[in-house]
């Protein structure tokens, strides 16, 4: 038999460590209410899994990680002010309705993160797309928009008015984090920094997080509209590559290791598929 000393807690234990970062920061960046949606997403992640194992007369596997990381994920992806049973819900449906009704860690056919911020969003769309108000932004009615949101409803000159009309200030900010978001999406070097330590672990293929990034950057470039402070009939690639949660989806939601192909090949297929739709 070949041996190594990888087992599923220390991969899913590594992985929340990599997770941390960018969610502290999200805490420190949007304050308490964030730090209640992570805890409250997290309990009851990890309850729903010991309740329904406890009832199937299964093996209790609640110290492996996996429900902690369910519980991290759904919390980063969603609002930081989002009302608190609602991250209970979303935890029900990622673990007893996508995760253990399918069999449990390795049989689940989509991540159970996924699966919970879908049915939030199409439950509750208005509190899933409501986001803190920073600098009293107000652009045509939308109060505290994303950086997306805005470009959508007031054009480049918005976006850019939103940072002072300075192009630096705007991709520092979408770099560090100092803007408006999900919970665990905003800080694009802390979570690119999680996912170069995955990568250094060796839990997931670069060539996957590249390709996908990679293929939104190209593909805004040339279908994003007009360039900021240039006036060329191209898009702004940067902007979009850190303007949403690109960054995390990229290292941590299409590697999911349940999910994900298992050739390099189909990682890279399927990034690009991934990059595609999200364009």
């Amino acid at each position: 038999h070949v041996r190594c000393t990888e087992t599923i807690p220390k991969i899913m234990w590594n992985v929340v460590a990599a997770l941390v970062p960018a969610a502290a920061f999200g805490v420190y960046y949007f304050g308490i209410s964030a730090l209640v949606n992570i805890i409250v997403a997290i309990v009851s992640a990890v309850v729903f899994e010991f309740l329904w194992e406890k009832m199937m007369h299964k093996k209790i596997t609640i110290t492996d990680g996996s429900a902690v990381i369910t519980g991290l994920l759904l919390a980063m992806t969603c609002p930081p002010t989002l009302p608190w049973w609602m991250s209970i819900i979303g935890s029900f449906l990622a673990i007893i309705v996508c995760k253990q009704s399918m069999g449990g860690l390795g049989y689940n056919l989509f991540n159970p993160a996924h699966v919970g911020r879908a049915g939030l969003m199409v439950s509750w769309p208005v509190a899933m797309t409501t986001w803190t108000q920073v600098n009293g932004t107000v652009v045509d009615g939308v109060a505290g928009a994303t950086p997306l949101n805005i470009l959508k409803h007031g054009g480049h000159d918005a976006v850019l008015q939103l940072f002072g009309n300075d192009p630096g200030t705007m991709y520092q900010s979408l770099f560090f984090g100092f803007r408006n978001g999900s919970l665990g999406e905003t800080s694009t070097v802390l979570l690119v920094l999680g996912g170069l330590y995955l990568i250094y672990k060796g839990y997931i293929n670069w060539q996957a997080p590249v390709v996908m990034i990679a293929t939104v950057g190209v593909l805004t470039w040339i279908f994003g509209g007009v360039s900021f402070g240039t006036g060329l009939f191209s898009g702004d690639p940067l902007f979009h590559m850190m303007a949403g949660g690109l960054i995390i989806g990229a290292f941590f939601m299409i590697t999911d290791m349940v999910t994900a192909p298992i050739t390099l090949k189909g990682q890279i297929i399927f990034a690009f598929g991934a990059g595609l739709i999200t364009v």
